[in-house]
């Protein structure tokens, strides 16, 4: 579904992805280097559960946050991969009485 543009010019980077190697593109947002890798949900709604990812690959939808390096709810569109860097998709549960 997702395709690089000029990605044969640019050296891997290796991050880590709910714990899996995962191998990126330098210049990649973390979003972009989702996608790539194939996977489509960032995040769960914290009411329904519903999947959530990268939606508008600019900063404003709020729909692609991730936890980089222990640091919750980032934007992961906005944020440039570099190596070593640990992410993991937010899993968010329904409050009870809702």
């Amino acid at each position: 579904m997702f395709e690089r543009v000029g990605h044969r010019q640019r050296p891997d980077v290796v991050i880590s992805v709910d714990g899996v190697r995962t191998v990126a593109k330098e210049g990649d947002t973390v979003a972009a280097a989702l996608l790539a890798a194939g996977l489509l949900a960032t995040r769960r709604t914290p009411v329904s559960g519903a999947s959530r990812g990268p939606y508008c690959m600019m900063g404003a939808c709020f729909e692609c946050l991730v936890t980089i390096d222990d640091a919750g709810n980032r934007q992961a569109c906005l944020i440039p991969v570099r190596a070593g860097m640990r992410i993991s998709t937010q899993h968010s549960r329904r409050e009870a009485g809702r």
